[in-house]
């Protein structure tokens, strides 16, 4: 009885995570696949200090 809504705030939560690093990750030269790995902290701090630190295979943007 109402053990629904906290698996909702999770879901909601690991949306807000997955989408932004699937749009980034390709831009960086990495599959986009990684990006549900995104939804554990520890891994999306890796990622993160991976993309900080890499050049874009695009190009900079001005």
């Amino acid at each position: 009885m109402g053990g629904g809504l906290p698996i909702l705030f999770a879901m909601i939560w690991v949306a807000l995570l997955v989408v932004p690093f699937w749009k980034l990750l390709p831009r960086y030269g990495i599959s986009k696949y990684f990006a549900p790995l995104a939804a554990m902290p520890a891994i999306a701090l890796v990622l993160l200090w991976i993309i900080a630190f890499k050049e874009d295979v695009d190009g900079p943007r001005s």
